[in-house]
């Protein structure tokens, strides 16, 4: 079974949506042959490197309410985070534009180390306050999965993979992804935000049993040999 997640680094309900699918997969039977794959998204494209504002400055002014409002509401946030075991640090977060994590994401794709390098990142920027902006923070991450320094280097000063990454925005964009997180099981069946894992299990058990070869209707029979006959 396939699952694809399209996500973005700077989303809060991503990793808790995350956290939630996995929680369900553990529940999962057929787990073991669940294959999961992580797609880029960019909630802000063109938001710069280094912000002057804080997340609850920024987001107040998008959304056209105070700074105090933002502050409750990503308590919320806080709160939904924590009912699935993550401590999130939303006062610490530091806004950056995510193309360079998500480029770096498809590189350690290549090396069987994608799952493992969005955690770090998702972790890193919700729990620690770090700048994953910052190519010295990424290679730091990129290292702590096993990925070669020199090579996350070159590939953050050339701009590598971002083809793939806008190629997973345009592909997300034409299956309907207008918010992450979003969830597509064998292309067939989605599930879009941060579902409760009853949801997510739900769905996975309906399309391991459409992916069991269905008994043969025979719905005609007439004279034929079989072994004893004949």
């Amino acid at each position: 079974m396939n699952v694809e997640v399209w996500s973005d680094i700077a989303c809060p309900f991503c990793y808790i949506g995350k956290r939630k699918f996995e929680m369900a997969l553990e529940d999962f039977e057929g787990k073991n042959d669940v294959n999961v794959t992580f797609k880029s998204f960019q909630l802000e494209p063109d938001a710069p490197k280094h912000s002057v504002e804080s997340m609850n400055e920024k987001l107040a002014k998008k959304y056209g309410k105070s700074v105090e409002e933002m502050a409750a509401m990503q308590q919320q946030v806080a709160a939904q985070a924590e009912e699935v075991g993550l401590n999130y640090r939303l006062d610490l977060v530091q806004s950056t534009n995510t193309e360079a994590a998500h480029r770096l994401t498809h590189y350690a794709k290549e090396h069987g180390k994608m799952n493992e390098l969005t955690e770090k990142l998702l972790h890193a920027y919700f729990i620690e306050g770090k700048h994953i902006g910052e190519e010295q923070e990424l290679v730091r991450l990129a290292e702590e999965v096993g990925l070669k320094k020199e090579a996350v280097q070159n590939i953050l000063a050339s701009g590598a993979y971002k083809e793939a990454v806008q190629q997973d925005i345009r592909e997300g964009a034409e299956l309907g992804v207008q918010g992450v997180p979003f969830f597509v099981f064998n292309r067939k069946y989605a599930v879009s935000g941060a579902q409760p894992p009853e949801a997510f299990l739900e769905v996975l058990n309906k399309v391991k049993a459409e992916e069991k070869p269905s008994p043969l209707n025979v719905v005609k029979q007439g004279d034929a040999c079989s072994d004893e006959t004949c």
